[in-house]
């Protein structure tokens, strides 16, 4: 999972140190070896979470074994939908599965520090998107991913939840409409937090509300992803090799996932509107091919819709974590910002 590590004083390497201590006591109980931690670094971006890369030598029996892992833990004062434990077992069931997911090893403890966390084996590849749109390298995986996706997203609707014991998964109430469900919730956020008015939001919520698929009786409940995008996709020059960040996964509407991934935020700049590499069209009919639900395009369209509110809502959410104090991320509080992205396109979606 690659990307640039970063260093900010001696009190990051004496930081640093600490939790190489800690690892290399947790891995040697966990395994009954000896273990080593080298090439410790902290990966950037993720503001909910840190992002640990590191190479742990275990001996045991005689021999060693030299295990990649990326250790994944809570940011204090970060907002979280999926405990790290439920997360963890949820790229488990994945996994298991035979769903291009990174293989989960140990879920972590008190030794490990700031709050819950959890390991898994690393993958090497690249997240950037900048990198997947622009360098030629990846031209292959740029004609490939779209499809690529598609099928992936099927493997990821057919998760049973119930065979793999995540019955507890955030989901609406029995008989519930997802949509209406979700709908809801963030109309009820987006009054908790917002610190100034959002016409735009107000307008989307009103379509939103207003339109056929919020009345529908019940409503599909499959396992929904929750941040199926461009960047959370780990990808070569191949194409894909494993979807990550599961921690909004939910019960919900399959169709939500397949907006998601067209909300303009996630095309970083490119032409098309599957994450700005693909059609909408290619990537129904691999996901329908793969086994998943037959595609309403207007169904996708008022995901799309809610998804590019959702992540306006996100964005105040993040920027509010900071300004109240209960984190003093940088990152969280310039996220903030990009909220007018999104008010730009909910009225451009809106008026079509």
């Amino acid at each position: 999972m690659a990307s640039a590590p970063f260093v900010e004083s001696d009190s990051v390497g004496t930081e640093n140190d600490d939790l190489a201590r800690n690892i290399e006591s947790f891995i040697a109980a966990r395994t009954g070896g000896i273990a080593a931690v080298s090439d410790l670094k902290r990966l950037t971006g993720g503001a909910s979470r840190e992002t640990w890369s590191l190479d742990a030598i275990v001996a045991r029996d005689g021999e060693k074994e030299t295990l990649p892992l990326i250790l994944q833990r809570d940011v204090r004062g970060a907002a979280k939908a999926l405990s790290r434990p439920m997360e963890f077992r949820l790229m488990k069931a994945a996994f298991d599965d035979g769903v291009p997911a990174p293989e989960p090893l140990w879920v972590g403890d008190e030794t490990i520090g700031k709050g819950e966390s959890f390991f898994v084996r690393r993958v090497d590849g690249e997240t950037l998107p900048r990198r997947l749109l622009r360098e030629d390298i990846y031209a292959e995986a740029r004609r490939a991913l779209p499809a690529q996706l598609g099928a992936l997203l099927a493997q990821i609707h057919r998760i049973d939840p119930a065979t793999h014991g995540l019955d507890t998964l955030p989901a609406p109430p029995a008989g519930e409409n997802p949509a209406k469900f979700e709908v809801q919730r963030y109309e009820q956020i987006f009054r908790a937090i917002a610190p100034e008015p959002h016409p735009a939001f107000e307008l989307a919520f009103r379509w939103l509300n207003r339109h056929p698929v919020v009345a529908e009786e019940g409503g599909p409940r499959l396992l929904t992803h929750g941040d199926f995008r461009i960047g959370n996709v780990l990808f070569g020059p191949e194409g894909l090799r494993v979807m990550l960040d599961w921690e909004l996964a939910h019960i919900g509407d399959p169709m939500e996932d397949m907006g998601f991934i067209c909300v303009r935020s996630w095309r970083f700049g490119g032409a098309k509107p599957v994450g700005g590499i693909g059609d909408r069209e290619e990537f129904f009919a691999a996901y329908e091919a793969a086994g998943g639900e037959n595609v309403d395009p207007e169904r996708v369209r008022f995901w799309e819709v809610f998804g590019n509110l959702r992540w306006g809502i996100i964005c105040i959410s993040q920027a509010r974590t900071y300004l109240d104090g209960h984190s003093n991320s940088v990152e969280l509080a310039s996220i903030g910002r990009r909220t007018s992205e999104t008010e730009w396109e909910l009225l451009n979606l809106i008026e079509k």
